[in-house]
């Protein structure tokens, strides 16, 4: 009897000690399952942020200033240093909306037509004091305004010289005259049709708009001689 009951104890104990580890072994298995889960999906963000980056190319225009333009100049006006070589520092976009005053909505209107433009977000232009005459009041929104500057800056110079100003009626070039004495540009015009992100159909009115071209230059042969080397179509 005493033996019976030896080997009944024993089977229990068996049967115990066979369990624990079918137990520890259910969780190890699970999370053997969920890591090789986690992988593929942080190995998928990690391509989208690749493909992102390959997708962004270099603006064209400024490594043909780079490459082209700085020797150029260098060679021109016997520079001894490439920093003496005037650069691009900001375009200035402006499209003034005087009739704002009696109809707010086309403020909305040209914010849209801007960023379309340039590809940025507009800055509204208010009014810094009231005019009688004009039905104008002091903080009262008259127009918008845009600063790119780096890729943006570059991006926009290329679109202007060889899409949207040879689309200008009767383009015979730009005016040489237009600068400031100390080499920044600003160029008048007078349809925003010009540019092709604006769609024909959608525009209730024309409007023209100033762009700023603002550079290192000192004087302003330096300063046209740095934009015609872009691309700057000059009248001859």
């Amino acid at each position: 009897m005493a033996d019976d009951k030896k080997n009944k104890g024993a089977d229990k104990g068996a049967a115990k000690g066979g369990a624990k580890p079918a137990g520890k072994g259910a969780p190890a298995g699970k999370g053997g399952a969920k890591a090789p889960a986690k992988k593929p999906a942080a190995a998928a963000a990690t391509g989208e942020v690749v493909e992102r980056k390959e997708e962004r190319f270099p603006p064209r225009l400024r490594d043909k200033y780079r490459g082209e333009v700085v020797p150029a100049l260098m060679k021109q006006f016997q520079y001894t240093n490439p920093m003496q070589v005037p650069r691009v520092l900001k375009v200035t976009v402006n499209m003034g909306l005087g009739e704002a005053v009696s109809n707010a909505k086309i403020i909305e209107i040209g914010v849209d037509q801007v960023q379309a433009i340039t590809g940025q977000k507009a800055m509204i232009t208010r009014a810094r004091k009231s005019i009688a005459t004009f039905k104008l009041r002091a903080g009262l929104a008259i127009g918008v305004m845009v600063t790119l500057r780096r890729d943006r800056m570059w991006e926009f110079l290329d679109r202007l010289f060889t899409f949207a100003l040879p689309r200008v009626r009767d383009f015979k070039g730009v005016s040489p005259k237009a600068f400031d004495g100390k080499g920044n540009y600003t160029l008048g015009v007078k349809e925003q049709i010009i540019f092709p992100e604006i769609n024909y159909d959608l525009v209730e009115k024309v409007k023209g708009l100033n762009i700023s071209i603002t550079t290192t230059a000192r004087t302003d042969e330096e300063g046209r001689a740095l934009l015609q080397h872009l691309g700057m179509p000059f009248r001859t």
